[in-house]
């Protein structure tokens, strides 16, 4: 029974993890596109089906951040994410816990992903690792990383999780912009655990399958982005009760097979995304 539970997990699996898997086919027009669509930022759509016109690149090496995997060219996103990561580097790099790795974000016109994610379409989602190497890495370490799991069994590993990982989600929580971080239920058991003071910030943490490498974080929808569907409020209150417990029966952790999956998903993406895999790109509408 636990092995079709858990089949059945991985089929309808939204939020994918990214580990190991090379840059998506050329086939797939998404993946293919390798740069922005020109004009102003504009989210379409939801996580799971959508795209992003007027994208930015997040600089590859940054004060407290490094980019993992450049080449997935998967370090696009809305200004507004990209501001996000480097506003944390900044605190990471003050704080003394960086520089932290930062995983996908989105493709150059966001939109449905070759293999790994079925989220981050709109510019607004990016993954950051628990890993936190204390040193900047090779080119070659960045190129293929190594993730290291926070969770073993149903608990937090003491070995791998640091009061830094804790301070890195509770900062990332705090930032005006962020609508939910999604964690893997151990660890927003250990949150619900271990914080102190001003405890609003743990509404925030969702609980969900994988996430025991990275966090994925997702900033709310830009105000007066008409495009951008929003997802429901989270529910009010800590989550640290009924809905964190009700995890305790299902596997939490996917098996490394699971990962990076190619994608059979047909999202039905708004109209604007269809245009936008058209659009000229802002390297061809310079050279007009």
């Amino acid at each position: 029974m636990r092995g079709v539970a858990l089949a059945g997990l991985i089929a309808v699996m939204s939020l994918g993890s990214a580990s190991c898997a090379e840059a998506g086919s050329a086939a797939d027009p998404w993946a293919g596109i390798k740069v922005p669509a020109a004009g102003a930022a504009q989210s379409f759509g939801s996580p799971a089906a959508g795209c992003i016109a007027g994208a930015v690149a997040l600089p590859l090496d940054g004060d407290g951040y490094q980019v993992l995997r450049p080449q997935r060219n998967r370090f696009w996103a809305h200004p507004r994410t990209v501001d996000f990561i480097r506003d944390l580097g900044r605190h990471a790099a003050t704080d003394g816990f960086g520089p932290f790795l930062v995983g996908d974000m989105s493709q150059p016109r966001g939109g449905p992903m070759a293999f790994g994610h079925g989220s981050h379409q709109t510019g607004l989602d990016v993954d950051i690792w628990f890993r936190l190497p204390g040193q900047s890495l090779s080119a070659d370490e960045l190129s293929q990383p190594v993730g290291v799991s926070m969770v073993r069994g149903a608990r937090i590993d003491p070995k791998a999780w640091t009061g830094d990982q804790m301070r890195m989600l509770e900062l990332a929580a705090h930032a005006p912009d962020v609508d939910r971080i999604f964690v893997n239920p151990p660890i927003k058991a250990e949150a619900c655990r271990t914080a102190k003071g001003d405890r609003a910030w743990l509404s925030k943490l969702r609980p969900w399958w994988g996430h025991d490498e990275h966090f994925h974080v997702r900033l709310s929808c830009t105000p007066g982005d008409v495009g951008c569907t929003p997802q429901a409020p989270v529910p009010e209150g800590e989550g640290c009760g009924g809905e964190l417990a009700s995890w305790n029966a299902k596997p939490v952790l996917l098996p490394q097979e699971a990962k990076d999956k190619p994608n059979h998903r047909n999202p039905v993406l708004p109209a604007a995304c269809v245009a936008l895999l058209h659009r000229p790109s802002v390297i061809e509408a310079g050279l007009r």
